[in-house]
C-alpha cells in the first residue's frame, strides 16, 4: 500500500507564494502518474495539475495554469507543486494522488485515481 504526505501549506496574503510538496512511501511511484487537487469549504474537490510518470507531460486546471507548476523527482519519490500570485479563491485544503496510470490530464477522472494523501491547508488572505 501506498502512502502519501503532503507538507508545505500555510497562510499567506494574496499575490504569495507557497511550495507543496507530497512524500510517496512504497514501491512503483516512478511509473504512475500523480495528480493535486484541492477541495474548498462547500465545494467538490477539484482537479489542480498532473504529471506523467516521467514529468514529460503536464497539465493544469484552467484557473491555475499560468501560476501554478508540478514537478516530479522519482529518485526521492516526490511530487511537488508551486503556486504563485495566490488568490484568496485559491484557498482550500490540497491533495496529492496517485494514478492507476502513466499519465494524467484535467479530463481524467477522479476515480482513476487509486492513492490520496490526508491533504495540507493552504489560505489566502486579501
Amino acid at each position: 500500500q501506498v502512502q502519501l504526505v503532503e507538507s508545505g501549506g500555510g497562510l499567506v496574503q494574496a499575490g504569495g507564494s507557497l511550495r507543496l510538496s507530497c512524500a510517496a512511501s512504497g514501491r512503483s511511484f516512478s511509473i504512475h502518474a500523480m495528480g493535486w487537487f484541492r477541495q474548498a469549504p462547500g465545494k467538490e474537490r477539484e482537479f489542480v495539475a498532473g504529471i506523467s510518470w516521467n514529468g514529460g507531460s503536464t497539465d493544469y486546471a484552467d484557473s491555475v495554469r499560468g501560476r501554478f507548476t508540478i514537478s516530479r523527482d522519482n529518485a526521492k519519490n516526490t511530487t511537488s507543486l508551486q503556486l504563485n500570485s495566490l488568490k484568496p479563491e485559491d484557498t482550500a485544503v490540497y491533495y496529492c494522488a496517485r494514478s492507476e496510470y502513466n499519465t494524467v490530464s484535467k479530463y481524467t477522472p477522479n476515480d482513476n485515481y487509486d492513492n490520496w494523501g490526508q491533504g495540507t491547508q493552504v489560505t489566502v488572505s486579501s
